[in-house]
């Protein structure tokens, strides 16, 4: 776990809003996976379009942000065609409120 890259990724106001609104994709993105076939699963995936549409940022910033959060590991994704799913690390986040708890 890159501590540094988590808080750099931690630092900015709408990447935290698409981690929270990640912790309850149903809720914040009720058409997830509209371009899923029904054969392929992603529980808690949701697509850039639907990620930037809500940030209201371009489409090349908010793939910055979401490559960003990735790198540091804060986020998975899966692609299926031409679409990309982003979900929540849930295990990365678990290591960081551990650190957060022992180490600060």
């Amino acid at each position: 776990m890159n501590t540094i890259e988590l808080f750099k990724a931690l630092s900015n106001e709408k990447r935290l809003q698409i981690l929270h609104w990640l912790k309850e994709p149903e809720k914040h993105f009720p058409k997830q996976q509209a371009h899923l076939p029904k054969e392929v699963h992603y529980k808690g995936g949701v697509c850039v379009g639907d990620i930037q549409e809500k940030v209201q940022a371009s489409q090349s910033t908010v793939s910055q942000y979401l490559a960003m959060m990735q790198r540091a590991g804060l986020l998975e994704s899966i692609r299926h065609n031409q679409w990309t799913y982003y979900r929540r690390n849930e295990e990365t986040l678990q290591k960081l409120a551990a650190y957060l708890d022992k180490e600060l």
